[in-house]
């Protein structure tokens, strides 16, 4: 008679939780929601993100600096001209420098940021299972000598 998890098909101990995964990470990240963000909204995000030129690690949205007032007045005339966050960054990007953004932007290492560590990984668990499964038969194989060779 089999136990509890031996029992248990396989797409339910592993699928099943992926699936609940999956649906948690896009329900979390609002993909579903049906409201828009108003240009008010998508204005304050990107000023989150936007250091002001005249301070040390402080977003524009917290500073009352007049550089940081410009750029918010910057930021707030691109959003209703109707420019996209990254087009809005990108040309603040050109007039201040890289360093106007708070967040380091998005770089094409981001593959090998994360597949290189999954893979390595990856390739590691498959080493430690072909070495437990090559001990698993030597062992197998030296116990049913030693059956045999016994009286």
């Amino acid at each position: 008679m089999r136990s509890g998890a031996a029992s248990t098909p396989l797409w339910v101990r592993v699928g099943l939780p992926l699936v609940i995964l999956a649906v948690a990470l896009v329900v979390g990240s609002g993909a579903l929601s049906p409201h828009a963000q108003t240009p008010a909204q998508r204005a304050a995000a990107i000023e989150a993100v936007v250091r002001c030129p005249s301070c040390i690690d402080v977003s524009v949205a917290q500073s009352e600096e007049s550089t940081a007032l410009a750029v918010r007045h910057q930021i707030e005339r691109q959003v209703a001209q109707g420019l996209s966050t990254s087009r809005i960054e990108q040309a603040l990007v050109d007039q201040y420098g890289q360093t106007i953004l708070l967040e380091p932007p998005d770089s094409d290492g981001f593959a090998v940021i994360w597949i290189v560590p999954i893979a390595l990984g990856a390739g590691a668990l498959g080493a430690v299972g072909v070495l437990f499964w090559r001990r698993s038969r030597q062992f197998s194989s030296a116990r049913a000598a030693q059956m045999m060779d016994a009286p």
